[in-house]
């Protein structure tokens, strides 16, 4: 989850490309919105290394997809047409993830991030990537709610993942929203 539009630093986008690789070499499946900026940059970083890559898209189709809301189709292995608008995709987008990656971000991304806690998921931080992801620590220590998320935080994407693999193998894999799934 991060910046899809707007000025993209091209450090932070060379972080985000690694971060989708080590996704891809960890074993784990990427899902992004479908949409431009750092997803797609994380999206390219898998795919360039054979990771599987699927997007929820907010289009009802591929010409919509792209003509609508200029989004990409390069580098996915399937593309899901929600149909639901840019706000309903990010909750099927977040249903269908185990481990939820915030890099940069702007409102879109907030959003996704309190969807992500209130569903209790485990929940990674890019640091230094700008927008959302450099607040969301200070945010966190502000909620008072238990929801079971948990938050890890770190600069490097490749150690970040294998932090975030680590955990979810060994404590959030029993998290309760595992048990509503098929």
């Amino acid at each position: 989850m991060g910046s899809a539009s707007g000025y993209i630093d091209p450090a932070v986008a060379v972080r985000a490309r690694a971060l989708g690789r080590a996704v891809a070499e960890a074993g784990c499946t990427l899902i992004t919105g479908a949409c431009p900026g750092l997803p797609q940059e994380a999206v390219m970083g898998a795919s360039a290394c054979g990771g599987l890559v699927l997007g929820i898209s907010p289009a009802l189709s591929e010409q919509e997809h792209v003509d609508r809301y200029a989004s990409p189709i390069e580098g996915f292995a399937a593309l899901i047409y929600t149909g639901s608008g840019l706000m309903g995709r990010e909750v099927v987008n977040i249903r269908s993830s185990d481990i939820v990656v915030i890099v940069g971000g702007h409102s879109g991304t907030l959003g996704e991030f309190a969807i992500a806690y209130d569903e209790g998921r485990l929940i990674g931080v890019l640091t230094g990537t700008d927008g959302v992801a450099d607040f969301v620590g200070e945010l966190v220590g502000k909620l008072a709610k238990d929801t079971g998320a948990k938050v890890l935080f770190d600069e490097d994407p490749d150690r970040l993942v294998e932090r975030l693999v680590d955990y979810y193998r060994t404590v959030h894999f029993e998290h309760p929203h595992t048990l509503y799934r098929a």
